[in-house]
């Protein structure tokens, strides 16, 4: 991870799930990380709605010019990207893996914003609905204010799992990377 608040965030849920799979929700308390509300945010991990939001940070809010509750987190996504980020999350939710990815948007000006999106899933109970948390953050300082509230085109540029359980089994998934290549993850 190279943002900061990504690896404290990361820390605190690692250290909140004590050696499980993934801490509950109820786990978490806000007051514990104050100074990182503004870029996490809590998906509802529903693939046919599309991953809504539960809550989203200020900060988070404001590069997207929106209060982003209710609205889909896939729809961030360039319509290319759209598949492979419902695939990262199917994983962090039906796994339980952390995942980092690396993420750029387009600035009014056309201009790359290069940002870091943290997934980390909750254990799932059966009397609450299955959710996930993350944070979105911007890997170097935005300048001027013009850029908040207009943030698009969101990309993914890479991911990664976090401390993968080899001792568990994968499910299979089948990637498609160009015409004439697929990739099944998950075998060993």
């Amino acid at each position: 991870m190279k943002h900061p608040a990504s690896r404290e965030f990361y820390a605190y849920w690692d250290e909140k799930r004590a050696g499980a799979a993934a801490p509950e929700r109820s786990d978490l308390a806000p007051d514990q990380v104050r100074h990182l509300l503004g870029d996490i945010f809590v998906l509802s991990c529903d693939a046919l709605a599309e991953y809504p939001f539960r809550v989203a940070g200020t900060r988070m809010c404001a590069l997207l010019g929106r209060d982003l509750k209710g609205q889909s987190f896939t729809d961030l996504f360039r319509d290319a990207d759209r598949e492979e980020i419902k695939d990262i999350l199917g994983i962090v939710a039906e796994e339980t893996q952390a995942t980092v990815v690396g993420v750029t948007a387009l600035s009014p000006d056309a201009a790359r914003i290069h940002l870091e999106l943290l997934l980390l899933p909750f254990s799932a109970r059966s009397h609450s609905p299955v959710s996930l948390t993350g944070l979105l953050a911007p890997l170097s300082p935005i300048e001027g204010s013009q850029i908040y509230g207009t943030l698009k085109e969101f990309s993914v540029t890479s991911w990664r799992h976090l401390q993968q359980d080899r001792n568990r089994p994968r499910a299979l998934r089948r990637w498609s990377l160009i015409r004439g290549l697929t990739v099944y993850e998950g075998l060993r």
